[in-house]
């Protein structure tokens, strides 16, 4: 089976590309998905955020607050550093299980669904990169209407991971998403191919 990563900065259009390769039959790990399992009521992670950043990250009834542990992080690099600390060996820990899964399953190709691949040391499980990849001004603009954030909240969000030009030079494949949602889906089946074909 082979295994793609799949990743882009905030904002770039990633989940439109793995939608498309889910619908191709390649089977999808959503990291976006695995962090908020960690983190949802319950989760794993929970018990060292809470002595790590205390009780002000928190509501009331004990669930995590996110925009108040995302005031704390975005823009304080060691405070980033601690939460990514606790949160990524638990994350690449579920993606590994997830693996096995995929490959009990008999599917041609995994997706590792990233957005912080890199960050996480993840692209050490596939075969390939691809990394979406838009302008900045772009990826801002396209930031501030879907989360309602400020320029200056959506500036902290880009500055706490890998620019989108530094993932994209990391990248085999680097598709530009600045298009129609129809274009770039358009150019997913020949790329899928081309996987599979070196498989």
């Amino acid at each position: 089976m082979r295994i793609i990563g799949l990743t882009g900065s905030i904002a770039c259009g990633k989940s439109n590309v793995s939608a498309t390769l889910a619908e191709l039959g390649a089977y999808v790990i959503d990291g976006d998905l695995l962090s908020r399992q960690v983190t949802a009521p319950g989760g794993i992670a929970l018990p060292a955020i809470r002595q790590t950043f205390g009780d002000g990250v928190f509501n009331p009834d004990g669930t995590l607050d996110r925009r108040a542990l995302g005031r704390a992080v975005f823009g304080n690099e060691d405070a980033l550093a601690q939460l990514n600390a606790i949160i990524h060996p638990m994350v690449k820990q579920l993606t590994r299980q997830h693996i096995e899964e995929a490959q009990r399953s008999g599917a041609p190709l995994c997706v590792l669904d990233m957005p912080l691949l890199y960050e996480a040391g993840m692209d050490d499980l596939c075969h390939r990169v691809w990394c979406v990849w838009l302008p900045r001004d772009i990826q801002l603009q396209r930031l501030m209407a879907r989360d309602g954030f400020t320029l200056a909240e959506a500036e902290a969000r880009l500055a706490s991971q890998l620019s989108a030009d530094e993932k994209a030079a990391r990248a085999h494949v680097v598709i530009d998403t600045s298009g129609s949602i129809e274009y770039t889906k358009s150019m997913i089946p020949a790329l899928y191919a081309q996987e599979i074909a070196l498989a």
